[in-house]
């Protein structure tokens, strides 16, 4: 086994407050909310006010360790360490008073979390020594690979519980660890542990009691809620002897979190799981007492910060009807949580299956309700990949440098003046007989195939900054057309998407978002908080929390939403001459792209199976 691999560095904070934010002696005057997001590579805590105004944002790396190649494990002792950095580094930057805050809320990757169940006390993910390691490492993270033959079991045996998540139980998910860990763990070691989603985790460290969020064992754990499908107590015990995991059925799944209403509490987001206690205050620098909501998945944390917001309108449709803001909105709005990979997320009253899409998950956000989830394997990381690969690639570095700007910004400029150099009639023409399928770290969705790679028709020899700018343009144009794909099969099966509210850095690139726009034939919005819109929907959570009454209930979460998303601008469709009928053409290539590597597999498969 390698040596464990620390990845951490240096922390920063930053801040990306509100243009009307405040001033600061009406903040003392206000109550506050902090969100608190776990990223895989660093955990935020983000301050809001009742408008929902951002008053402090910081941020602080957190580490990732590697003990072998598909290996990712996190800690939980580290990342509360760093999540209470930056919760005393935001109170300093927002200058309140912590006895304004009223409520917390917290998202997170969709990573493993182990601890005891006698001693509370996390467990080491390392093999093959776990109680020898010497160190606290108890989190595998999502992009951890290491259990492909428990995934293989799992989706073989067919189970009907399977057909809410897009027919496959993915490798990214939280069981196929936990049989993983069964199957690698001496058994008296396994038999002492309690698994958590990392989300859940969090809130267990924030007020001690055991409850857990729809969201975590919904999407990620098997989760069938009760009532749905026959679901008679959300676990599926059937399932769970079938993979060898029959150890989790005792006690009423104790060590899972348990049956509803009987020995555990599953909440919905954002309703009030408990109070700050005062271990948790203490390291926090806040007040014991606070409430604290139930945690959700990051990306869905984006669905919350993006999708409600209100959008201005333009000079020629201000005389126009506009809908009344209210939930119904969300059926068809699609939020892109676009990072590293990109979530596709959207709301249902009815549920909606989407062969190669994940759910519908019900009640993982608003009771009631459904949620699908699409997704990019690769988005930023394709990006990242396509130029740090390219033979231009220091020379565009050093460009991108002596300009002071980022590379991206620098390409675009590039790809603007080539147009003009040729005198184009637009970007998209310069890449007309340029084809890149980008796959490169197989297919989420909609094909559902992670051996899916990419291919490229029109190469050249081209080593040049023009033709790494024109490799990146057509990273940029399989993004789009691969969001179209994504979006067209979910509402060819039921959903009814007409826009789409994104998040994350790629907001900033303006020719993406263009080319997003006028492929998928409707608007893109971009939120006020381009960098924070994850960490800020995390806060609502925090103020759905502190709105609870004696009697438990809260307020509702689009209203919470719809009073606190901030406007943000609109990207339509390019009216340019020309684009569309020629994005049109390259998506029917895109398709072909699509279809025929598959043909290709599928034909050599035919002569070399036995060989």
């Amino acid at each position: 086994m390698a040596a464990a691999i620390p990845f951490r560095q240096a922390h920063h904070s930053s801040s990306e407050q509100a243009s009307h934010d405040p001033p600061h002696d009406l903040r003392l005057e206000q109550n506050h909310y902090i969100g608190i997001d776990v990223g895989t590579g660093s955990a935020r805590a983000c301050i809001i006010n009742q408008n929902g105004d951002i008053v402090g944002l910081s941020s602080e790396n957190i580490g990732l360790w590697q003990p072998q190649q598909t290996y990712y494990e996190q800690s939980t002792t580290d990342i509360w360490k760093c999540i209470c950095v930056t919760v005393h580094r935001a109170l300093s930057q927002a200058k309140i008073d912590s006895s304004t805050i009223r409520g917390i809320g917290f998202d997170a990757t969709c990573s493993l979390a182990v601890f005891t169940h006698d001693t509370d006390e996390p467990v080491s993910v390392t093999g093959p020594d776990f109680h020898k390691s010497g160190n606290d490492h108890n989190v595998i993270l999502w992009l951890d690979h290491r259990p492909v033959e428990e995934t293989t079991k799992i989706n073989a045996t067919r189970h009907n519980l399977l057909r809410y998540v897009g027919g496959t139980m993915s490798i990214e998910m939280e069981i196929p660890k936990v049989l993983w860990l069964k199957n690698n763990m001496p058994k008296e070691l396994f038999d002492r542990c309690k698994f958590y989603d990392l989300a859940d985790a969090l809130t267990h460290l924030a007020t001690g009691n055991e409850k857990r969020s729809f969201c975590s064992v919904v999407c990620k754990q098997g989760y069938v809620p009760v009532g749905v499908d026959g679901s008679v107590k959300g676990w599926q015990q059937d399932f769970l002897k079938e993979i060898g995991l029959e150890d989790l059925t005792e006690d009423n799944f104790k060590r899972l979190g348990g049956v509803d209403g009987v020995n555990g509490e599953y909440l919905s987001a954002g309703e009030l799981t408990g109070t700050l206690s005062e271990k948790a205050a203490a390291a926090l620098g806040l007040n014991a007492g606070i409430a604290v909501g139930s945690g959700v998945i990051d990306a869905y944390a984006g669905w919350i910060g993006t999708v409600g917001a209100k959008f201005p309108l333009q000079d020629h449709e201000l005389n126009a009807d506009r809908p009344k803001n209210d939930q119904s909105q969300a059926f068809s709005r699609l939020a892109a949580v676009a990072g590293t990979s990109t979530c596709h997320l959207v709301m249902s009253q009815e549920p909606v299956f989407v062969n190669g899409v994940w759910g519908p998950y019900r009640d993982s956000i608003i009771p009631n309700y459904w949620m699908a989830e699409g997704g990019q394997s690769a988005t930023g990381e394709l990006l990242k990949h396509v130029l740090e690969t390219h033979p231009a690639f220091n020379h565009a570095t050093s460009m991108a440098e002596s300009y002071k700007t980022n590379i991206y910004d620098f390409l675009n400029k590039h790809l603007r003046d080539m147009q003009m150099k040729v005198n184009a009639p637009s970007i998209s023409y310069l890449g007309r007989h340029f084809f890149f399928y980008g796959d490169l770290f197989g297919n989420r969705s909609p094909i559902a195939d992670p051996t899916m790679k990419g291919s490229v028709v029109g190469l050249s020899s081209d080593k040049s900054l023009d033709g790494m700018a024109l490799y990146y343009y057509g990273a940029m144009e399989f993004i789009a057309l691969q969001t179209k794909q994504i979006i067209g099969t979910m509402n060819e099966a039921g959903h009814k998407i007409s826009s789409i509210f994104i998040s994350g850095s790629q907001c900033q690139n303006d020719i993406l978002m263009s080319l997003m726009a006028t492929a998928c034939e409707m608007p893109v919005f971009v939120p006020r908080y381009v960098h924070a819109a994850v960490v800020h929907g995390a806060a609502m959570l925090g103020a759905k929390a502190a709105s609870a009454g004696k009697d438990g209930k809260t307020e509702d979460l689009w209203s919470i939403m719809d009073r606190m998303s901030k406007p943000g601008k609109m990207v339509r469709p390019t009216e340019v001459k020309g684009v569309t009928e020629l994005l049109d053409v390259k998506y029917k290539v895109f398709l072909e792209q699509c279809d025929r590597q598959r043909e290709f597999r599928r034909m050599v498969d035919e002569v070399t199976t036995g060989m």
